[in-house]
């Protein structure tokens, strides 16, 4: 059996994973490309058609709550989901070499490195020990959201995961290259772990493409 079709655009990509996490959240999941043959069918290649970049949180299972399977997502994870430079690799790959067609960048509420980050900048707690590097890249972020008036925790989480963005874009890469040229997109996203459900950040980027191709 060979491999279905994947989305091969930004549009069709994330309006795969938007439908799958409806059927996440509904109780309709129909878990696709989990099978033995499929299985097999990818053995000599993976296509996946979207990279989610995500934090490691237990809760925040990427192929579960887009109800996916098996070759459909490039996964990269760090706690808070942090951009170092293996990580920007990793994205990297996922876009130039496997051809992916969407970066998501996932964050979700009550994420336990952005409460650490605000407890350091509070005074509530020091940096110690070996989870320092991550507090450290978290706390610009959480005072940037303080500089903006924002405080609510789920609120900075946003604010953290369009950061993010912002730096992954920063400068000459195959990943900012594919996004002028239209052939990626990339969306921040944030996850409610009591609902399941995720919401694209601020404007839909793809919103106008989308209505277009409905």
């Amino acid at each position: 059996m060979e491999p279905e079709p994947r989305p091969n655009t930004p549009v069709a990509a994330l309006t795969e994973l938007l439908a799958g996490n409806d059927r996440f959240v509904t109780g309709r999941r129909v878990h696709p490309h989990q099978d033995a043959h499929y299985r097999a069918s990818l053995a000599a290649e993976q296509r996946p058609f979207a990279v989610v970049f995500g934090c490691s949180d237990s809760r925040l299972a990427a192929e579960m709550i887009f109800d996916r399977g098996l070759g459909d997502l490039f996964v990269v994870r760090t706690a808070g989901h942090i951009l170092g430079a293996e990580v920007r690799a990793s994205i990297e790959y996922g876009v130039s070499v496997l051809g992916a067609a969407l970066v998501v960048v996932l964050g979700h509420d009550s994420c336990g490195a952005v409460k650490a980050a605000h407890d350091v900048l509070a005074g509530d707690t020091a940096l110690a020990g070996e989870l320092t590097p991550i507090v450290e890249r978290v706390v610009p972020n959480v005072r940037f959201a303080h500089r903006q008036g924002v405080t609510d925790p789920d609120r900075v989480a946003e604010i953290h995961v369009r950061r993010t963005i912002e730096t992954l874009l920063t400068g000459d890469s195959a990943t900012t290259r594919a996004v002028a040229e239209g052939r990626c997109a990339v969306v921040g996203m944030s996850y409610r772990l009591a609902e399941g459900r995720v919401s694209v950040l601020g404007a839909d980027p793809l919103a106008e493409d989308r209505l277009d191709a409905a």
